[in-house]
């Protein structure tokens, strides 16, 4: 039996939150494009020499529906591991209320995830003629999840849940059989304000696969001048992190990030290093003001 990879993970969580809860689809006004890429222990290979280190793409884009409480949510994720690669694209909903000081919303996500093996990446200590040597084997099925979000000006707690339906890929009359298990998420974020333009953002994201196996990251960003930021993270018995982001254009809507992973556990199985790349742009909503113009005649005045 193979167990092909779950969920992917990124170390700039804290900018991703999209991808683990649906809750997050047009949180905020105007619409928000995402693209990520991250090469997880960079020169990793196997013992047979086909490289097999990690590397995913993210990319979504979100926003609100003119005129009403809904928002709306793309994403899509390629995720390659070894022999065994996936892609998983969701399309999500999300309502938000104002409660107090705070806004709570509640999302749902549903798409299809689907899984490919790659035979001939694939090294057998005990070969089985059923097992095919070489080619390609892929599968699809539907995916859905949920998710809540109350956010306030100086912290927000998430929760959600991924792969309610807990799909199952069985290749080859049961050869090798990968169940999407249940993934749950937990995400806390605080803002610290001080009084010279820097805000401290500590957050941690607990992570649980199957209710079985638990992980977390705790991270702390530090940003100047809402433009310059920088920060460190950890990943429980897995890497210490540096975090780097800086904000273009003059409205400072894209922003361009970059985390480095030193890897500190694991590491005879393991690359020492993995790198992440992110680009953001938000995009304002477009109001248009009509304004009032005096006009002036020799008969009327307007």
């Amino acid at each position: 039996m193979v167990y092909a990879q779950q969920d992917a993970q990124f170390t700039q969580y804290m900018y991703n939150g999209l991808y683990y809860n649906p809750a997050f689809s047009g949180n905020h006004t105007g619409y928000r494009f995402s693209a990520l890429h991250r090469s997880q222990w960079l020169g990793y290979t196997t013992s047979s020499g086909n490289g097999g280190a990690p590397t995913t793409q993210l990319v979504t884009a979100s926003g609100r529906i003119p005129g009403t409480s809904f928002g709306w949510g793309v994403s899509f994720t390629n995720d390659d591991i070894g022999p065994a690669t996936s892609q998983e694209a969701n399309i999500s909903l999300a309502y938000h209320r104002k409660i107090r000081r705070g806004v709570l919303s509640l999302g749902v996500s549903g798409g299809m995830f689907s899984n490919t093996i790659k035979y001939d990446e694939i090294d057998v200590v005990n070969p089985d003629p059923s097992i095919p040597s070489s080619g390609n084997e892929s599968q699809m099925s539907a995916n859905f999840g949920a998710g809540i979000l109350y956010e306030a000006p100086k912290y927000y707690l998430a929760l959600s849940s991924r792969h309610i339906n807990e799909p199952t890929f069985d290749f080859g009359e049961n050869s090798f059989d990968n169940q999407l298990v249940n993934h749950s998420y937990l995400m806390l974020g605080y803002k610290i304000r001080t009084f010279a333009q820097v805000t401290f953002d500590p957050s941690i994201l607990l992570k649980s696969e199957g209710f079985n196996n638990f992980s977390y990251d705790v991270s702390v960003i530090a940003t100047y001048d809402d433009r310059m930021s920088g920060g460190i993270a950890y990943r429980g018995e897995e890497s210490l992190s540096v975090l780097l982001g800086y904000k273009l254009l003059r409205d400072k809507s894209l922003r361009i990030g970059y985390a480095f992973d030193l890897v500190m556990g694991g590491n005879e199985a393991k690359a020492p290093t993995s790198h992440e790349f992110m680009l953001t742009y938000n995009l304002p909503t477009i109001t248009k003001k009509i304004e009032s113009i005096i006009q002036r005649t020799p008969r009327f005045r307007f």
